[in-house]
């Protein structure tokens, strides 16, 4: 039996962490001076939350779950709250210890209609019945296809994402007006939200390759051709752009001169005798069959045999697009990172074998140069490629890959550079973030902050936004670096001076610096700090990826998208299946909604109790009118 003396010990241990959440608001009394009123118990409520876990509660926990108390395992969205009740709750049980409840007590009901009220002013009230938004990350062809944004409003994305990175305001523009049209048309709203790129490391481009097209039949598992190649044959006064698969510039005389039945006889790159034949002739140009591997470069000789005649015309392919030259490295080998803009290019290796350059590729942006030193661990395309800098200098960085295929893995140009263990103090909004500015509080409902490692970087994107006082833009927060994780209250109070504010788990680049076996503690952690502060969190990076791609997703895909239930948004990338990626996760959030909220399980009826409680269920009277209570 508990005594007098264990409650009170027990009350003592909730008061310490009420009075630690008072010394906080003294501590940064100056930081909640600045936040919008909206926020302001938010701010405090986050506060009261690092009070609660800044040390290990498991013996309170298990102290008040053995009294069948709250253990504060839900308390985020109001902690004082909650620890108030309990105290209440104390006192009742051993009718000698006086707590009154302060002016810091507010009702479960106005701290869930707080956050509700944030969650709605980003990113607008939820549509048919799901509780948690969509966002989808918006391909070129929507700025062509009306029909194809139109699907994916129909399929469930409640907001449109446009990454800065990509494209141009061209494009952005007639993006934006697709959006605007389809949701009149179907007079279903679709926020647009604008990534700044943001200072993200990357690799500059690569000495292109020779122009070659490679055509090769169809053919069966034991390498029969079991059918042609259809090849495209187009003048090379075309202004048309190439479009993609075996199309070759040639001559307008070619074409001119072509009839179905002809053939065309050429050596290819590799010397091999070739021939295709002319199969249709239209406005567009010819189309010909080839029934054998053929590799075909700029300046190819070839000649066009006429059927009727049997003449033969010489004539020479036109210019095709240079291929890109990959980098492939393997473990051991001595990649140099260097400041010049020069495109990069492979190793140079002699005859014998004996590496006589290592491969070499510019880093992006130059301020990296000077940041880093020898030993730090380098992370390249996505976590794909690791390795240690050897030595590092205000021009060049020597790279030796510690981990890659065993075969070799590519390394292209634009791909990701990250530097988990350096500390990088890379501006937050560069040069060409700030010339975006103009175009994304025209036409965006809020702008994405990337890469953001401190409060400065928020506040001066609040400071640049001042320039454009149109309308007050959402603000979302994205937590991708190290630093960005480890200061994420400090962001969260700095985007508090703004409304409205989100925060995104940009769960890849995340991954990459911190390590994929903490990603899982790491996107708990910022969950729950965003429920304390009351903000609103997309769960981004590579949702239901082998669906929207290559529309079959995984096993770990399914599960993954179920737990994103507990997050206000999610985001899905673009894809060839992409719709088809909306509406699966457009089901599995509202199959989940019925028993998670954030993170507390909703105890709804589950079906496999039926089998077991049914019979019991009716002679108890538990059910009316067929349905359980």
């Amino acid at each position: 039996m508990n005594s007098d003396a264990e409650f009170a010990a027990l009350g003592d241990q909730l008061d310490l962490i009420a009075d630690l959440a008072k010394r906080l608001e003294l501590e940064y009394a100056d930081a909640l001076a600045r936040v919008r009123p909206e926020y302001s118990d938010s701010a405090r409520n986050l506060l009261a939350y690092i009070a609660l876990r800044s040390a290990d509660r498991r013996s309170l926990q298990k102290s008040l779950a053995r009294l069948g108390l709250s253990s504060l395992g839900r308390s985020e969205k109001n902690v004082l709250a909650v620890i108030r009740a309990v105290q209440k709750v104390l006192q009742a049980m051993s009718q000698s210890q006086t707590y009154e409840l302060g002016e810091e007590y507010k009702s479960f009901e106005s701290s869930e209609q707080s956050f509700e009220d944030n969650r709605e002013e980003l990113l607008g009230r939820p549509m048919n019945g799901r509780a948690v938004g969509i966002m989808v990350t918006m391909p070129v062809e929507a700025a062509e296809d009306n029909g194809l944004v139109q699907d994916m409003m129909l399929a469930g994305m409640d907001v449109a994402r446009i990454n800065c990175a990509h494209d141009d305001e061209d494009i952005w523009l007639s993006t934006v007006r697709n959006i605007d049209r389809a949701g009149k048309e179907l007079a279903q709203p679709c926020r647009v939200f604008m990534d700044l790129a943001g200072p993200k490391l990357r690799t500059g481009p690569l000495k292109p390759g020779p122009g070659v097209k490679c055509i090769r039949p169809k053919r069966d598992a034991l390498g029969r051709v079991i059918a042609p190649r259809r090849v495209r044959f187009i003048a090379v006064d075309n202004r048309t752009p190439l479009p993609k698969g075996a199309v070759i510039p040639v001559p307008g005389e070619c074409i001119a001169f072509a009839e179905v039945g002809d053939v065309v006889r050429l050596r290819d790159t590799r010397g091999k005798k070739r021939k295709l034949i002319v199969t249709e002739k239209d406005a567009d140009g010819l189309r010909l069959d080839c029934f054998k591997t053929t590799y075909v470069a700029t300046g190819t000789k070839f000649k066009l045999q006429r059927m009727e005649s049997g003449e033969k015309i010489k004539f020479r392919v036109g210019r095709l697009p240079a291929r890109e030259m990959p980098i492939i490295l393997k473990i051991g080998d001595t990649l140099i990172l260097h400041r010049d803009t020069k495109p990069g290019a492979p190793a140079i290796i002699d005859a014998d074998g004996t590496t006589v350059a290592p491969a070499h590729i510019c880093c992006i942006p130059a301020e990296v140069f000077g940041l880093v030193q020898a030993g730090d661990l380098i992370r390249l395309n996505d976590g794909k490629i690791e390795g240690v800098l050897e030595s590092a200098s205000d021009t060049e960085l020597q790279v030796t890959i510690t981990h890659a295929k065993k075969l070799g893995s590519r390394l292209r140009a634009n791909r990701g550079i990250n530097l988990p263990n350096s500390t990088l103090q890379l501006a937050g909004l560069t040069d060409t973030d700030r010339g975006n500015l103009e175009f994304i509080t025209k036409y965006a409902d809020a702008v994405s902050l990337s890469f953001v490692n401190g409060p400065e970087d928020i506040i001066a994107l609040q400071h640049a936004l001042e320039e454009f006082p149109r309308r007050e833009l959402g603000i979302i927060i994205k937590v991708e670096t190290v630093n960005g994780f480890m200061n994420l209250p400090r962001l969260l109070l700095a985007a508090m001076r703004h409304r409205p504010a989100g925060v995104m788990i940009a769960r890849g680049d995340l991954a990459v610096e911190c390590g994929w076996e903490r990603l899982a503690e790491i996107q708990e952690e910022m969950l729950w700090m965003c429920e304390a502060a009351r903000i609103p969190v997309i769960w981004a990076t590579q949702v239901l990826e082998h669906e929207a791609k290559k529309g079959r997703p995984s096993r770990a895909e399914i599960t993954d998208a179920a737990m994103s239930q507990r997050a206000d948004c999610v985001m899905l990338n673009k894809g060839t299946h992409i719709i088809e990626a909306i509406r699966m996760l457009d089901n599995i959030l509202r199959r989940m909604q019925d028993h998670q909220h954030k993170k507390t399980p909703i105890l709804r009826k589950l079906s496999i109790t039926e089998t077991m409680t049914e019979g019991l269920c009716q002679s108890r009277n538990l059910h009316r009118g067929g349905k359980a209570l």
